[in-house]
C-alpha cells in the first residue's frame, strides 16, 4: 500500500526492501534461539543463514527472471532492482536447499535437525516478506468485492488495476505463514524424528501457497493444463514430496526404535 518508507532528496527506502531485511533478521534471531535450545551451535547457524540469504535471493531473482523474461527485454538492468518487487519463493528455496546441503556436509552438521531449526524461521520471515510485497504491490490479486478486498491506490504500486478491489492475496501468504509458525512451534517439542518439522512445514506451505494462487492475477508464468500456475505445480510436487519423506523417516526412526530395544 506504501512502496516508499522514507525518501529524503534523493535517498529512498522502499518499505518491500526494509520488510524483507527485518524478516531476514527475524529468522535469523529464531533459528539462532532453537539452535541454542537443540543444543548446536548458533554461530554455525548465523554463518548458514548468510549464505542462505545470498543464495536465495540470487535463487529467487533468477526463478523469477526465467518465468517474466519479457518484462526485462527493453532494460538488462531491471534485473537488479530487486526493490521493485519480483522474488519467487520457490526459487529461493530451491537455491537455499541445496546450498544449505553443501554447508551442512562441510561442517558436519546434522541434515535433518538443522533443516527442523530452520523450518520455523522461514515462516516467521516469510510473514513479513509477504507484508513487504502488499506494501510494493506485487503479487497482487484478482479484482473481487469482497468487505476484505483491498485497493491500491499509490502511484508508485506495482498492483494492477490501480483503484480498483483486490483480492488481499499477499496478506492471505502472509497469514498463512504465521498459522505455520505457530503450528511448527507446537510441534517441534512432540517431534518423533530429526526432518519432521521440516517436511511438515514442507507439506503445509505447498498447500496453502497453491491454494492461494487461485485468486491471483499477478502474471507468473506460463499456465499449465491452461488453469495451473508453475508455483501451483511446484507447491503440489514438493508437498506430495514432503508425504513421501515423512513416510520414509518415520520409518526409519521406528526401525532404529526396535533394533535399541
Amino acid at each position: 500500500m506504501h512502496p516508499i518508507l522514507l525518501k529524503i532528496g534523493s535517498f529512498t527506502i522502499y518499505t518491500y526492501g526494509f520488510l524483507i531485511a527485518t524478516g531476514i533478521m527475524l529468522s535469523l534471531f529464531v533459528a539462532r534461539k532453537e539452535a541454542k535450545r537443540v543444543g548446536i551451535d548458533p554461530d554455525k547457524i548465523t554463518d548458514l543463514c548468510f549464505y542462505l540469504v545470498i543464495s536465495g535471493v540470487i535463487g529467487s531473482r533468477v526463478f523469477y527472471v526465467a518465468t517474466n523474461p519479457e518484462m526485462f527485454a527493453d532494460d538488462f538492468f531491471e534485473i537488479f532492482r530487486l526493490w521493485n518487487g519480483g522474488l519467487v519463493f520457490y526459487g529461493a528455496f530451491i537455491g537455499a536447499f541445496i546450498t544449505g546441503i553443501v554447508y551442512v556436509k562441510k561442517t558436519g552438521l546434522q541434515l535433518w535437525k538443522t533443516a527442523d531449526i530452520c523450518a520455523p524461521a522461514v515462516a516467521i520471515g516469510h510473514v513479513l516478506g509477504r507484508l513487504g510485497c502488499f506494501s510494493a504491490g506485487c503479487c497482487y490479486g484478482k479484482v473481487c468485492d469482497l468487505p476484505w478486498a483491498v485497493t491500491f491506490t499509490d502511484p508508485h504500486t506495482l498492483a494492477r488495476p490501480i483503484g480498483v478491489a483486490l483480492h488481499p492475496t499477499q496478506l492471505y501468504a502472509s497469514g498463512s505463514n504465521l498459522i505455520i509458525f505457530l503450528i511448527l512451534t507446537f510441534i517441534r517439542r512432540r517431534m518423533k524424528f530429526d526432518g519432521q518439522l521440516f517436511w511438515i512445514y514442507v507439506v503445509l506451505y505447498g498447500i496453502t501457497r497453491s491454494t492461494i494462487e487461485f485468486f491471483r492475477a499477478d502474471f507468473r508464468g506460463g499456465i499449465v493444463f491452461g488453469m495451473f500456475s508453475i508455483s501451483q505445480i511446484i507447491g503440489w510436487s514438493m508437498a506430495s514430496l514432503a508425504v513421501v519423506m515423512l513416510i520414509i523417516l518415520s520409518r526409519r526412526a521406528m526401525s532404529a526404535s526396535e533394533k535399541n530395544v
